[in-house]
């Protein structure tokens, strides 16, 4: 499915003044669509004492999207100092923040632990070595092995770079132990744009009964379990949602049944961010050229470097031609960028109203990892973004970059090794 019809709604009575104001591209996003997704997340988890969304950074890094989040009593995921930074600037600190490391170098742990910390989620093992403080609390990522995934974006587990493996994991929370950590989580990250609830109720199951298993073995607790992410969301107008009223109730009484067993209920702790922000975004371009080859091809003033998914991951987002949603879809074309690849496409030959230079494009569902995964080759800039607040207010919260940006980083002070 598209960005909702009340987002669509309210963009497109101000979407001429918007362009007027603005110009093209952006990335806009609905304050209104996050916050209704943030509080379904909270009431759906509620029976769980303790529950916790961690907003994955990585998905929409602005620091006025993450004043959202924490407004709505969110943690953030991070896995980089930049992370760690745009997060903090929000206030967050210490155990609002989860760090969760991936092939991490000291000078991260060093700047993870400082000003007030951060929960340590370790990828691997032998990063225990690389700490630069002994934390209380500690967690690490578990890689399960063999195991269906569910699709293809996180690819098979035994192939991930990511995560303990199943035979050392016992071993990492002992080492830990020894050292005088006294707190323990336990967490893994198994899915992408998982739409499938089952799959996600059954990784937490995974979770809970690793956690007795070394529980047992070990006389500790666990103080959470993390079941990571994925959460996905309806990309295409046929796809159905994820069921998230029944992931939530099953996953609950999977606590509770831990809790019978066990006398104690871990807190749970997710790290969504495709699922709070993707449907609340959309990129707006405007028609530059058209051209007829072998294809039909509408050319707009925005390429990949503002929405790589299309390009990297084959995937799809739908496409509204402003002013002629109910127009019919007499063109098939490929909507593309300038920049020189070959795959620099929104959409393949997509059936779509007629359009002409000048004509605006909705491109539904950027609200996550469009702008974040840009990037420069080219030289093409990234386009700005826009909030649409509550109150239909719209307010830019990232400018566009500039060519003066572009090229900052050569200017510096000469400095030449001689050999």
């Amino acid at each position: 499915m598209p960005i909702s019809h009340s987002f669509y709604n309210r963009l497109s009575r101000s979407l001429p003044r918007i362009v007027e104001h603005y110009g093209t591209p952006f990335h806009i996003y609905d304050e209104v669509g996050i916050r209704e997704t943030g509080q379904l997340l909270i009431k759906q988890f509620s029976a769980i004492p303790g529950f916790q969304e961690y907003f994955a950074v990585k998905a929409l890094p602005n620091p006025e999207i993450l004043r959202i989040m924490k407004s709505m009593g969110f943690g953030f995921d991070c896995s980089s100092i930049a992370e760690l930074i745009l997060s903090r600037n929000t206030g967050a600190i210490g155990e609002e923040l989860m760090f969760t490391s991936n092939n991490t170098c000291r000078e991260e742990f060093l700047f993870a632990c400082k000003d007030g910390g951060s929960i340590l989620n370790l990828d691997d093992i032998t990063l225990i070595s690389k700490l630069t403080e002994i934390p209380e609390q500690i967690s690490f990522r578990y890689n399960p092995g063999s195991r269906r995934t569910g699709n293809s974006i996180i690819g098979n587990p035994e192939e991930a770079k990511y995560g303990v493996h199943h035979d050392q994991i016992v071993e990492a929370y002992q080492t830990m132990i020894n050292l005088g950590s006294k707190r323990f989580g336990l967490h893994t990250m198994l899915a992408s744009n998982e739409r499938n609830y089952v799959y996600m109720v059954e990784t937490a199951i995974m979770l809970l009964e690793l956690a007795e298993s070394i529980s047992r073995e070990l006389s500790i607790q666990f103080e959470f379990i993390n079941i990571g992410g994925g959460f996905g969301i309806p990309y295409k107008p046929e796809d159905a949602p994820l069921d998230m009223i029944r992931m939530a109730s099953e996953i609950t009484q999977a606590f509770i049944r831990f809790k019978e067993k066990n006398g104690y209920m871990p807190k749970l702790y997710i790290e969504s961010g495709r699922y709070m922000t993707g449907p609340h975004g959309a990129l707006v371009v405007t028609a530059i050229n058209e051209k007829s080859t072998y294809r039909k091809y509408i050319g707009v003033d925005a390429c990949m470097s503002a929405l790589m998914r299309p390009a990297l991951y084959g995937a799809y987002h739908e496409i509204t031609v402003f002013g002629k949603e109910t127009s019919k879809k007499s063109m098939i074309a490929d909507v593309v960028g300038s920049l020189c690849e070959n795959n620099d496409k929104f959409a393949i030959q997509r059936p779509l109203p007629e359009i002409h230079t000048g004509d605006l494009l909705i491109i539904h569902d950027t609200g996550a990892h469009g702008h974040a995964m840009g990037f420069n080759y080219n030289g093409k800039l990234r386009p700005k973004e826009l909030l649409l607040r509550q109150d239909g207010d719209v307010e830019l919260i990232r400018r566009e970059e500039t060519i003066a940006d572009h090229f900052a980083t050569l200017e510096f002070k000469k400095d030449i090794l001689t050999l």
